[in-house]
């Protein structure tokens, strides 16, 4: 069960609340031994009453009577209507979103027990790939034999090369028929290479039509379906694709494609498949020819470790080449090949047979069987892949960064990946002072770095204890915050992350990652991501919210106090285990800053409210005891206490808790410092509570008293006494109605329709089963039922009645008033200046404006695009799943090619997005495989 803070606290406030109820019964014990003993109606059995076994019975009841006990159930039931309200307000609230024109996604509430905690968020744990990023990779550029393609750069004319924008004009892909209508790509000069059949173009883009795990299907003839594991190998094989070299369709043992317009179908001998430590996988195949060959794609550095030594001069090149995608952000992909001898792959086929059925050692068997064929490569080149951001991030993360909201972006992506991210999504900025760079291979390195860090932020920091004050020994110390000058990053990698969370170290860490303004942790795995949340929920006493769009984000988002699901292209995982979820990250602002701090004021009004109403109700029990004898006697009618809390008080502060509002959203996000308050806790806290004691002491004595002295010894216009119980009984719950409707009015901030109609029609509620309560004609059908026949038709009838509940009112509100001018005039709060403003405006608010950066260059080498997961290889070499796939009779689809090419310069990156996925599906139609689907979609406008 996830940890609820605001809850927490009133619990603790609940259990103490009926703590003068619980003195009675000891007042009425002492009561009775000195004054109770002297009535008359007590004599006769004086000595009966004073036996503490008769007397104990007397006391439990008066301990337990259903005015205490109602409070608290109406606290339950407002609480769990509230909370159910707003979460269905959260789902209207961010309307229908549209990720793709094929996805239409709606923002959904999974839970009604979290909504005020958003409201209090103080770190945000992020996913990168599909969560900052669209996860729909676009084959930008590529390297191949040293050259770049892709920059739009004109041979023919001798140009520089020309910005590319989406007004330049694409390659024509018309020669190929069966090329993906939805593919950009703006260099005809990679056109031409193959057209003239370039003999490293075209094993360059049979690499990519041979080497990946791509599933086929054809369900008409020419059109394609690729079922990619991920979204870059469906980019790949769709550049492959346009580019001449069509995969069609694979079996255990073959792969065919089409080169060119020619059918071929290559044996597949073996899958050298990815994992997290190989960062690569290969095939080995033999062509129509009988030629044998090994294509290998994988990291660069990974790659570049196994290249034959007379690539030197190549890997210089590409080396550089790879610099420059890593300026832009891309993801790249080194990509080589090898040569295979029939009589060596014998053997290795032999040895490779005997260590896959090993029942001892397989998994190291095979890797030093993969190592030892993986070796004196052939570079061929490198691929770069956009995986571009998602719309608005960039926005969304500065707002929460002023809303002092700290992201943390947890990514297996390699560290140039991911920090270029950061500066591309406004995580980390150039304006900072520093970014530190921790990448130690020992402890004992990563311990250095971290300090070195901490030290240069604060260079008077010393190493005393942050800690505050252990206040039990079954909670760990929480960690202070650290105000530093300036503003900070940090980047962490993988190794260094696994020593920085060891138990002698996980404080030193997170000490130096919380002075820091954004925190990346890369290379992580999915358990790591789970213990960087759980580290910071154990030494910070702050909420935090995980948002993902993976399986590998499950763990993260069941760890953290909220998780938040993308419903993206990789599954439903994330969003089934989420509580919020809608389709992209930017919605994230207006569920924080907008609904999540709603639904923390609304919540803390309405507990203040609660806690007011009741006990100032019940503290007038308490002033009368001393007038009764703490005795058991209510000073109200029973129906009155009956629907108090569910008649007549219950849809008005149901009406403040769904619709209330300080400011609206345009202001919210015009304004994000406002979230500020919910992080410290500032609306309902012990001092909060110990001011609603304090009120509701002082209104119960104001209601008690003033209506007391206004009836003792007073008679009526016709001479009769006023003074009885049943006219003091009407006239007390009169003014305490009127008393806590007003102190409701003075609470809301935002009128509707609806909360007047709650408002005005609980006091008309009140009137009206008053007085039909008192009625002679329920008195005739119902003798016993009605003791107070007559007393609201009398009662009311008085003018000092009305002037002694206009009284009542006055004086209760008379110090809210007073406190709140001079807290408005003296120490005016964020949300106080903010109304002001709002107040002021006489013209309609502008659009907040979108702060733009420009693309960042850099030199860092970026992170290679392979979002594999171990275990596709022997998917797709097995029949579990090509068996169920019918053979679709088909033909080359291509007209004869010549070698002139007539194509005009044409601009920018290879696009590629899967669309033919549907999204959001329910839990029963998800396959178990999650693969990707890549779909050809005819379209008029293409």
């Amino acid at each position: 069960m996830k940890d609820r803070p605001l809850l927490t606290q009133v619990i603790r406030f609940l259990a103490s609340s009926p703590s003068c109820a619980r003195c009675w019964p000891l007042e009425n014990f002492v009561w009775e031994l000195k004054d109770g003993s002297q009535f008359t109606v007590f004599s006769a059995e004086t000595r009966r009453h004073r036996r503490l076994p008769v007397r104990l019975p007397r006391l439990l009841v008066l301990h337990h009577h259903p005015q205490h006990r109602g409070a608290d159930l109406s606290l339950c039931q407002c609480g769990a209507s509230i909370r159910l309200g707003n979460s269905l307000l959260h789902s209207r609230g961010t309307v229908k979103i549209v990720l793709t024109p094929a996805n239409d996604t709606a923002a959904e509430a999974r839970t009604t027990t979290l909504n005020e905690e958003l409201g209090q968020i103080k770190y945000v744990f992020s996913d990168k790939t599909g969560t900052l990023t669209q996860n729909i990779m676009t084959f930008n550029k590529c390297s191949i034999n040293g050259k770049t393609y892709g920059d739009g750069f004109d041979v023919n004319m001798g140009q520089e090369t020309r910005k590319i924008t989406e007004d330049t004009e694409t390659v024509d892909f018309s020669f190929n028929p069966l090329a993906d209508p939805r593919f950009q790509f703006h260099d005809r000069s990679l056109v031409e290479e193959v057209k003239l059949e370039n003999p490293e173009a075209h094993a360059f883009f049979r690499l990519l039509a041979l080497c990946h795990t791509v599933m086929a299907e054809e369900k008409t003839e020419g059109e394609l379906v690729y079922l990619a594991q991920s979204p870059d190998e469906g980019a790949l094989v769709t550049a492959a694709r346009n580019f001449g070299f069509v995969f069609r369709s694979r079996t255990p043992e073959s792969v065919s494609i089409v080169e060119m317009g020619q059918p071929r179908t290559y044996d597949l001998l073996a899958l050298l498949d990815f994992n997290n430590v190989r960062k690569r996988m290969s095939v080995i195949v033999r062509s129509p020819e009988g030629k044998l060959s090994l294509f290998c794609k994988g990291a660069d550095t990974i790659i570049y470790e196994r290249l034959h030594g007379s690539c030197r001069k190549l890997m210089d090149v590409t080396t550089e080449h790879l610099n420059e995608f890593a300026g832009e952000g891309l993801r790249t992909l080194a990509l080589a090949y090898k040569d295979l001898d029939e009589e060596y792959l014998s053997q290795w086929q032999r040895r490779h047979h005997e260590a896959s059925t090993a029942l001892e050692d397989r998994e190291q068997r095979l890797d030093e069987l993969y190592e030892e064929i993986e070796k004196d490569l052939m570079l061929l080149g490198a691929t770069a892949i956009e995986d571009k951001l998602q719309d608005g991030v960039s926005h969304t993360i500065e707002q929460l960064a002023k809303a002092d909201i700290k992201v943390w972006v947890l990514t297996g992506d390699k560290q140039e990946t991911a920090e270029n991210i950061g500066y591309s999504c406004n995580l980390l900025r150039e304006e900072m002072n520093e970014v530190f760079i921790v990448s130690g291979n020992s402890p004992e390195e990563v311990r250095l770095e971290l300090r070195n860090a901490r030290t240069s932020m604060k260079p008077d920091v010393a190493n005393d204890s942050v800690f505050l004050p252990e206040t039990s020994l079954k909670r760990p110390k929480v960690m202070m915050d650290e105000a530093v000058s300036g503003e900070y990053g940090l980047v962490i990698n993988g190794h260094s992350l696994a020593y920085a969370l060891e138990r002698s170290m996980e404080q030193e860490f997170l000490r130096t990652a919380c002075m820091c303004k954004a925190v990346i942790c890369c290379r992580v795995t999915p358990l790591q991501k789970a213990q960087v949340v759980e580290l910071v929920k154990k030494y910070k006493h702050a909420v935090t919210l995980a948002i993902g769009d993976g399986a590998n984000d499950v763990s993260m988002i069941k760890a953290a106090h909220i998780g938040v699901g993308i419903s993206g292209q990789e599954g439903m995982q994330a969003v089934l285990s989420s509580d919020y979820s809608f389709a992209q990250f930017r919605f994230l602002q207006r569920l924080l800053l907008v609904h999540g701090r709603w639904s923390y004021l609304r919540m803390c009004k309405f507990l203040r409210y609660f806690f007011y109403k009741n006990f100032t109700f019940t503290f007038v029990h308490f002033w009368y005891a001393f007038f009764c004898g703490f005795s058991a006697q209510t000073v109200y009618d029973e129906w009155f206490i009956t629907l108090y809390n569910l008649v007549y008080t219950a849809l008005p502060v149901l009406g403040m808790s769904l619709f209330e509002q300080d400011v609206n959203d345009s202001w919210s996000f015009q304004h994000p410092q406002l979230y500020v308050p919910g992080q410290l806790n500032l609306y309902f806290n012990k001092k909060a509570f110990v001011k609603c004691v304090l009120h509701s002491s002082y209104s119960s004595l104001v209601l008690f008293f003033i209506p007391y002295f206004s009836v003792c010894d007073t008679v009526r216009d016709d001479g009769k006494d006023l003074a009885d119980y049943q006219t003091f009984a009407v006239l007390t719950q009169t003014c305490l109605m009127f008393a806590v409707t007003i102190q409701l009015g003075l609470d809301m901030s935002y009128w509707t329709a609806v909360n007047i109609l709650f408002v005005i029609g609980s006091l008309l509620m009140y009137f009206a089963v008053t007085f039909t309560m008192y009625s002679n004609g329920l008195f005739l059908m119902v003798p016993s039922f009605s003791s107070f026949i007559g007393t609201a038709r009398n009662s009311f009838q008085q003018p000092n009645i009305w002037l002694t509940v206009a009284l009542t009112s006055l004086l209760c509100i008379l110090p809210v008033i007073t406190h709140r001018f001079l807290m408005l005039k003296l120490y005016p709060t964020i949300n106080d200046k903010v109304m002001i403003k709002v107040r002021q405006a006489k013209t309609k608010l502008p659009p907040p404006t979108r702060r733009i950066r420009a693309r960042r260059t850099s030199s860092r080498r970026s992170g290679y695009a392979f979002s594999h997961a171990q275990g596709y290889g022997d998917l797709v070499t097995s029949n579990r799943y090509l068996s169920r796939r019918p053979a679709v009779t088909r033909s080359t689809g291509f007209a004869h090619i010549g070698r002139s090419t007539g194509f005009s310069p044409m601009g920018r990156s290879a696009g590629y997005s899967p669309t033919g996925r549907p999204q959001n599906n329910k839990a029963n139609s998800v396959e178990v495989m999650s693969l990707q689907m890549y779909r050809t979609i005819e379209e008029p406008s293409l």
